[in-house]
Formats: structure tokens, sequence, C-alpha cells
């Protein structure tokens, strides 16, 4: 079968294995061990609390809290499985510094648009619940990798939920369409899941790579017009070399 055609390569790429390592081992010592077992509250200082963020001046939770993860096995299990399948694939075709940009790039910006879009209902609806609910998980950059293995390997034929046969652009495209319908009709003082998150992830991931496509552009035809450009600013011979010189 043609390579463009088949299932995920399950082969897992050097900088995936260790932030799949990296948030297991946080899951398990900091969370399991350290907040719910003898209660040093690890999760509630390092997640995504809106208000915190915005008048408290604790921007690191815009980071910190793609390491987090709920209690439950699952919701880890998941993420890194995703983070297997399709960060492995985006790290061999992009290298490993884009790759991370990349994914934290997606992670912030799911906080910040996460965030705003809380601070809008606030203002708008007074719904102070989630100004003040935290937030956990690696989905925001985990559905940032989806978007652009989406784009860049969207011919190919993935399995969804395991079971239905679709292409991975059609596959993106109606978890995203999932997760805005779940967005519109979510109660925020009830619901547990961040769906605007997953969004923020899908958005600023379409973004960057927009803004990394026309910066690729721009110095491709910035670097075509000097190598079509020959100067000459001296052609009197010196004693050290007897060709005229140039800038290139």
């Amino acid at each position: 079968m043609n390579r463009g055609m088949s299932q995920f390569n399950l082969v897992m790429s050097p900088l995936v294995k260790k932030l799949i390592i990296i948030n297991v081992a946080f899951w398990f010592f900091a969370q399991v061990l350290l907040d719910k077992l003898l209660s040093v509250p690890v999760t509630s200082y390092l997640s995504l609390v809106p208000h915190s963020f915005l008048f408290e001046g604790q921007i690191w939770r815009a980071i910190t809290y793609m390491f987090l993860h709920s209690f439950e096995p699952l919701h880890i299990v998941f993420n890194m499985i995703i983070l297997w399948f399709v960060g492995s694939e985006l790290e061999f075709r992009w290298g490993q510094k884009y790759f991370l940009t990349y994914y934290l790039i997606c992670g912030v910006g799911a906080a910040l648009i996460y965030t705003g879009g809380n601070l809008l209902y606030f203002y708008l609806a007074k719904g102070v619940m989630g100004m003040s609910a935290p937030v956990v998980g690696a989905s925001g950059g985990i559905f940032g990798l989806l978007l652009a293995y989406g784009i860049l390997f969207g011919e190919r034929m993935i399995y969804f939920f395991g079971i239905f046969p679709i292409k991975a652009k059609w596959a993106v495209t109606i978890m995203g369409t999932i997760e805005l319908a779940s967005l519109m009709v979510s109660d925020s003082s009830r619901g547990n899941v961040a769906y605007l998150a997953h969004l923020g992830g899908l958005a600023t991931g379409y973004i960057t790579l927009l803004v990394t496509a026309n910066i690729k552009k721009s110095q491709k035809a910035k670097k075509a017009r000097r190598g079509n450009l020959h100067l000459v600013v001296d052609n009197e011979k010196d004693e050290k070399s007897k060709h005229p010189r140039y800038w290139n």
C-alpha cells in the first residue's frame, strides 16, 4: 500500500518519547502521589485558572497546565496515544526544534483563547464559574497536532475511533465540528471538558502554520533575488587576486 494512504506509523520519535515520559511521570509522581495521596496542592497551583492567570500574575499556568491531567487514567492515556501516533509523524517531518515550538505554541494559544473566552463570558453573562475552574491537559497542543496532521497527511486513511476507515483530513474536520457543537450546547457551570481550549488549539495551529508558510515563502523570494544579483564593486586587480571582487 502507498505510504500516503497507510495507517499511522507506530515508530515513536525521540522527542515525543521524552514528552510522553515527562507527562506520565509528572502525572504519577506529582499528581497521584503528592497531590492525591499526600495532599500537596500541585494541581491547583499549576493548572490553568483564568482568574489567577489574568489578575494574579501567575502566567506560568499557560504552560504548566499542559503537563497536568485529571486523576482519571483514561484522560492521560488517550492524550498520550494521540501524541505518539500523530506527533511522531510530525516530528519526523519537521524535526525536533520546530515540532516542539509548534506544540508549545498551540498549547499556550489554547490557554489564551480559553482565558479570553471565559473573560468575555464573565462580562457578558456574569459567568463566574469558568474564571475560577482549573483546566488541565495536553489537549490544546494535541488538537494543534491533529490540525497539522490533517493538513500534511490529509489523504492518509485512518480508522476513526479505531473502527471507521476515513481520510485524515475528514477525521480532523469531524472532530473539530464535534468540539464546536459541544461548546455551543455545554453548560459552563457543570461541564468539565474545556471545549474552547480544544478549539483554541486548532485555531492556534492553523495560524502558526499559515505564518510559518508565509515566512518561508518570503525567505525563498529574498534568497532568489539575492542569488540573481551580481554587483561589481571593484574591478581593479590587487596584488593578491587576479579576479574582480563582487557582492553576491
